[in-house]
């Protein structure tokens, strides 16, 4: 606990109990000095019987050390919930020795009748007090009726969802926009006020002109523009697909993909890396990280939360540091840009994450683009599973791109395939793993540290305009 400055430390009242719901101390930082205190007790020799003689009582004292750090206890302490059952007559009876098993059990152990015994999922997720602020009725004026609420909004997020106002749209729409919406206009004129914002605007044109399908992963990995500006403009150049082979990617205005076949370049890719103990590797052999992993996970009692730092208007206006102090320390250039390999998959070369969203045009292997051309001057039709591509496309592109990573894993760690034979390599068809999604909420600080790429796109960047 002491070596993560972000951990609290747990105190439990039974440890032995797994029942027992700890309390927990904050860290704060202090400069106070360790004593080691010694009292000596020296009896004097009694000369009369009829008096007392006080004993001669002595301290010793010594400054061992400085305490730098220190843990207090200031919450509560929460309920405690044991394995107890109430019989009919009121007696309670201790569960403890039937519901845990502290030895390897016979199949008797597990078919026993045993009264109903569920604990809580969950303890308060705060140990302190606090004031809720209740704010007191709206007063309306006279004539005002609120306004209608249909039956999917009755249970909702737990907090609204800011307005961004993208423009959706799904593959069996006839039509697309051709121009933004007048809110999403007014949002980036509010914010656009600065020189840096205009150039970020017209670099982002630009590249809408050269490519008119983007994903926000590959904008942000060729203009410097903070993530909180970013939400605001792309609604007002593009329009979001919600399906067919152009999901989770953004269109320029006036662009159908759907009526162009050389659009086929432009479809993504949900790619993720297979891999399997059958196979002479795990997902813990692999060195690729997963975007978000249960093991690492914390309860919020147990994790004291740093503080992020809160965006307002006033700070888009400002462009958010690439002009002031907190941004001297990197160039505004690059300040805010992500890795190159965030969007474009190379041979020889690992994603970074286990899951990635590639666009077909990004695959920088000649074999890979043999596959996706191998149709070119005869596309007839587009589909919503392969667009234009021939059908089952994205699965020949899988198979041949997991098989470079596993040449790739193979040259780093040749001890996992000792015991595999090199014939095996062309007729692979190896598990998938599971996909690692990871929230697209960004965590913005005074010193934006920008990392390689973390959002699934496909799933998370719709809840930023909804």
């Amino acid at each position: 606990i002491y070596a993560d400055p972000a951990k609290r430390l747990e105190l439990y009242f039974r440890p032995k109990d797994p029942y027992c719901h700890p309390v927990c101390a904050n860290r704060f930082p202090t400069s106070t000095m360790l004593l080691r205190v010694r009292r000596r007790t020296k009896k004097k020799q009694q000369l009369d019987t009829e008096e007392q003689v006080q004993p001669e009582v002595q301290f010793e004292m010594e400054i061992l050390g400085i305490v730098t750090t220190v843990y207090k206890f200031q919450g509560m302490s929460d309920f405690q919930y044991l394995a107890m059952h109430s019989g009919p007559d009121g007696k309670q009876t201790s569960m403890y020795d039937k519901v845990l098993m502290l030895k390897p059990e016979k199949e008797e152990f597990f078919n026993r009748d045993l009264p109903l015994y569920i604990p809580p999922p969950i303890f308060s997720r705060l140990d302190t007090p606090i004031d809720y602020f209740y704010r007191p009725d709206i007063q309306h004026r006279e004539g005002y009726n609120n306004p209608q609420v249909s039956g999917e909004n009755l249970i909702g997020l737990s907090r609204a969802r800011r307005p961004h106002n993208a423009i959706f749209v799904n593959f069996d729409d006839e039509e697309i926009p051709t121009k933004p919406l007048d809110a999403a206009v007014q949002n980036w004129k509010k914010v656009c006020t600065n020189p840096v914002d205009k150039k970020v605007e017209e670099e982002l044109r630009k590249l809408f002109e050269v490519r008119p399908v983007w994903s926000r992963n590959a904008v942000k990995a060729n203009i410097s523009v903070h993530p909180d500006k970013l939400k605001l403009l792309l609604p007002y150049l593009a329009y979001y697909m919600l399906t067919g082979p152009w999901r989770s990617l953004w269109v320029r205005f006036g662009y159908d993909p759907r009526k162009h076949p050389e659009a086929k370049i432009y479809q993504v890719l949900d790619f993720r890396i297979r891999c399997g103990m059958k196979y002479g590797y795990a997902a813990t052999d692999m060195p690729v990280k997963a975007k978000r992993s249960t093991y690492n996970y914390s309860l919020p009692i147990t994790v004291k939360k740093q503080g992020s730092h809160t965006v307002s208007v006033h700070d888009l206006k400002q462009g958010l540091g690439t002009a002031g102090t907190s941004g001297a320390r990197k160039s505004p250039s690059s300040r805010y840009k992500l890795k190159e390999s965030i969007y474009i998959f190379r041979e020889g070369a690992l994603p970074p994450y286990r899951q990635m969203f590639y666009q077909l045009c990004d695959l920088n292997v000649e074999s890979l683009q043999k596959i996706i051309h191998r149709n070119d001057g005869t596309e007839s039709e587009c589909t919503e599973r392969d667009g234009w591509c021939l059908a089952k496309t994205s699965d020949d592109l899988r198979d041949s791109m997991s098989l470079m990573i596993k040449q790739i894993i193979r040259s780093t760690r040749p001890a996992l395939f000792s015991n595999t034979t090199s014939s095996e390599d062309g007729k692979e068809q190896l598990a998938y793993e599971s996909g690692e999604d990871e929230d697209d909420e960004e965590e913005e600080e005074e010193d934006f540290k920008p990392s390689d790429g973390s959002e699934n796109e496909m799933e998370t960047e719709i809840l930023d305009y909804v």
